[in-house]
């Protein structure tokens, strides 16, 4: 019969092994997993506002956020910085299971910013066509929403630091900072600046991506053509339901 001592000491070798794969496992599937959600985002925001410019951008600043969130963190909880402050109980290498959840949770919030934003200048663009009034249109009327989301998401993830969990805070701290760097910086500031900048330039897509992406009304702005040619105004359908409301 063994020992007990051999046998905790067994458990713990196995417990060491099991933790060492998982982290391999982890680790390789962080590469495929960003590939495949940052594809699957540029494909669906550009069937939604069929642009190329606006994808891109959404997914650049997504990997800016990603980026801030995990050097932080890093410097805080593996770098000693601020640690005393903030009260982290043990410096150390991060597990291997935190980017997975930081970057799907970010990715989810960074892509509803973006949708909400985006969406309110593109419905400014299709009545006028004007690229800069649309931006001032799209970020003065959804300025205030996105704020009071992103400081409701910063005090949730803030109070989960309280809990002085090792495993917990690392995810806490970075999907706050994520946050908070994603609303402020990249979404209020950026993306402004960027479609600003771009003008017209940041609605158009190539004729061989538009013939071959399906069309899909994400706002429901139907009575707006979207073609260039016949310039906003609305659809013979809303006319003669106009028509026959006046009779």
């Amino acid at each position: 019969m063994a020992a007990p001592h051999s046998v905790v000491r067994r458990l713990r070798r196995r417990h060491r092994y099991v933790s060492i794969d998982l982290s391999d496992k982890l680790s390789g599937a962080l590469a495929p997993f960003l590939i495949v959600v940052v594809g699957l985002s540029l494909l669906l925001l550009m069937i939604a506002f069929r642009s190329v410019a606006i994808p891109l951008k959404a997914t650049a600043g997504f990997l800016l956020s990603v980026g801030a969130a995990f050097g932080a963190t890093v410097a805080v909880f593996q770098w000693g910085w601020l640690a005393d402050p903030l009260g982290v109980p043990s410096e150390g290498p991060l597990a291997s299971f935190v980017p997975i959840i930081v970057m799907s949770v970010l990715f989810g919030l960074a892509m509803d910013y973006e949708v909400f934003l985006v969406s309110a200048m593109r419905e400014d663009y299709l009545r006028h066509h004007d690229a800069r009034r649309a931006v001032l249109g799209g970020v003065r009327s959804t300025a205030r929403l996105v704020t009071s989301a992103a400081v409701i998401m910063i005090a949730v993830f803030v109070s989960f630091l309280f809990s002085r969990d090792p495993d917990i805070m690392p995810i806490a701290f970075a999907l706050a900072f994520g946050v908070l760097v994603d609303a402020f910086l990249v979404r209020l500031t950026l993306v402004p600046a960027v479609m600003a900048l771009l003008g017209d330039r940041a609605w158009r897509l190539p004729r061989r991506l538009d013939r071959v992406l399906p069309h899909v009304d994400v706002e429901g702005g139907g009575p707006y053509a979207t073609d260039d040619a016949a310039g906003p105004g609305p659809s013979s359908a809303d006319s003669r339901l106009a028509g026959a409301v006046t009779r």
